[in-house]
């Protein structure tokens, strides 16, 4: 089993800023590819965020551009997902994904448990 465990969601005002945290870890030898945050609301369809891989390469969504920033340290699998200027759009259950790879199976998709944003007055 391969965990990824979020942390450092909460509430923040309109154009603050929130730094989002995730990290894998698991009993059994693994690596993980692409990294990623997506967002999720009531009702809605899970949306990606930002990911990030191996190469370097960043995608992000449009209505993000500009104010967040994915990143990540490759040796420890742990991504970040910095917030600035939130808006209240912005608020969501976020959660981070990983392409996790095993010796000897197919690689698979690890999600994590989620963290709450919001933004609001």
């Amino acid at each position: 089993q391969v965990q990824l465990v979020e942390s450092g969601g909460g509430l923040v005002q309109p154009g603050g800023s929130l730094m989002l945290s995730c990290e894998a870890s698991g009993r059994i030898f693994f690596s993980i590819s692409t990294m990623g945050w997506y967002r999720q609301t009531p009702g809605n369809e899970r949306e990606l965020v930002a990911e990030i891989y191996t190469d370097g390469r960043i995608t992000y969504a449009d209505s993000v551009k500009g104010r967040f920033t994915i990143s990540r340290d490759p040796v420890k699998y742990k991504v970040y997902l910095q917030m600035n200027s939130l808006k209240p759009e912005d608020t969501a259950v976020y959660y981070c994904n990983g392409e996790v790879m095993v010796p000897g199976l197919p690689d698979f998709p690890s999600w994590g448990q989620g963290t709450q944003v919001i933004v609001s007055s």
